[in-house]
């Protein structure tokens, strides 16, 4: 099989997984714009404040994608083994940590003045998804272990699973079933479809392992192995924070500027969300492939592994962004019929078209640094693209320039344009093998 065809074979199925993931958060906030604005909004935020949050355990479990593809790649199955231990204790720990912090997040949510109805929506989102912070960490360490041995199909099967239970939970919970006496929850119901699937994942997840292993006992892990794991994690954390965080800002920047922006910028940021998780899944597959060849002591391998990721990955990204600039009110529609949020939801789309290579480039460029083993990279890369560069022009466009929306969204485009940047300069300057004589 060519290098190609192997990439494909395994990044197939993690875009499949990764699409599926945010098809569930696609399906949520398409039926509750058709509850409320208000509640497309709150659980927008609220959903946003979370995941940045939890980007930090799940960085931190992330150390996986280096430790387990290098050893395996090295032919030490046993460290492998042991790394999943190591992981899902992790999850727990991390995942508990992150639960208070989210749990702590409406306080802070409300000194940033947004809409009372807003808020009133967000809150009880918050608090509803974090019961799922757990679950959802541990199903991070059990894809590592099983993405690494290329066992992708239960990855697939549990989220085509997870979407039929999420959809029809959303339809029954959001709008409630009178005829049985389930009351409309409105956005408690998306949240107790969400936080469910995460629950059903972990055990799917847990089958597959466990058969993976062909029931032999499993190699205890030990405080060695956790901290490997941290130490290349921690830095993911911090930067899928940084990534994530900086989103988080401006969903909250769009919510100061009145509810159809937020709105719109909810829609915006849901669609960038689902484009980017095909550069998720291809970046998790290079991560991988880059890992093996590490392990197996070939750089050269390694660095043609990398840049076939990026050009993968940037060819999906440039069909992304052409749909975008050619169907804007189309797909803003199916969203929302609201003609004010469709109007302020167009230009947030065509401006997202344009930093679809880079949101692709940045994300890949630090896969293939994490199958290197080198995610510090990646968290500096992040903090100086999005907070030294993208922020200040955010802010500057959005209320200096009272270009609002559009212009919180241009700082963004920026941010992600210099990150990626870095992130390709770092990977290239790592793998380049020394020239004979």
């Amino acid at each position: 099989m060519t290098e190609r065809g192997a990439l494909l074979r395994l990044a197939a199925p993690l875009v499949a997984q990764q699409v599926g993931f945010v098809a569930m958060g696609t399906v949520d906030a398409l039926l509750l714009g058709r509850y409320s604005d208000a509640a497309l909004a709150g659980a927008g935020i609220g959903n946003n404040l979370l995941y940045a949050i939890t980007s930090i355990g799940m960085g931190v479990v992330m150390g996986m994608d280096t430790i387990v593809p290098q050893a395996l790649g090295a032919g030490r199955t046993d460290d492998a083994r042991r790394a999943l231990g190591a992981g899902t204790r992790l999850a727990l720990l991390v995942g508990l940590g992150a639960t208070l912090l989210v749990l702590g997040a409406p306080l802070v949510l409300r000194a940033t003045g947004i809409p009372d109805d807003v808020y009133a929506e967000a809150q009880p989102y918050i608090y509803l998804r974090s019961l799922g912070i757990v679950p959802f960490l541990v199903t991070i360490a059990q894809r590592s272990y099983l993405a690494a041995h290329g066992r992708t199909r239960p990855l697939v099967i549990a989220v085509v699973a997870g979407n039929a239970v999420n959809a029809a939970l959303d339809l029954a919970l959001i709008f409630g079933v009178p005829a049985i006496g389930v009351p409309r929850l409105g956005v408690l119901g998306a949240g107790i479809s969400t936080t469910t699937v995460y629950v059903l994942t972990v055990a799917v997840y847990a089958s597959a392992t466990r058969a993976l292993d062909e029931g032999a006992p499993r190699v205890a892990s030990t405080r060695a192995d956790l901290m490997a794991i941290a130490r290349y994690g921690l830095p993911v954390g911090g930067q899928l924070f940084a990534e994530v965080g900086i989103f988080g800002v401006a969903t909250v920047l769009a919510a100061r500027l009145g509810k159809d922006p937020a709105a719109a910028h909810s829609i915006a940021l849901q669609l960038s969300a689902f484009t980017f998780s095909y550069a998720v899944g291809v970046a998790s597959a290079t991560s991988v492939r880059v890992g093996h060849a590490v392990g197996a002591g070939d750089l050269a391998l390694a660095r043609q592994r990398g840049l076939l990721g990026l050009r993968v990955g940037l060819a999906g990204m440039a069909c992304f962004g052409a749909t975008f600039l050619l169907a804007p009110h189309a797909i803003a529609r199916a969203f929302t019929s609201d003609g004010a949020v469709v109007a302020a939801t167009v230009p947030l789309l065509q401006i997202a078209a344009l930093f679809q290579l880079s949101d692709g480039s940045q994300a890949i460029g630090a896969g293939a640094l994490r199958g290197l083993g080198d995610t510090r990279a990646t968290l500096w890369a992040n903090l100086i693209g999005h907070y030294t560069i993208g922020l200040p022009i955010s802010l500057g466009l959005a209320f200096g320039a009272a270009l609002g929306a559009p212009g919180l969204w241009w700082g963004l485009s920026a941010g992600l344009t210099a990150t990626a940047a870095v992130l390709i300069a770092r990977f290239v300057a790592r793998t380049r093998t020394p020239t004979r004589s």
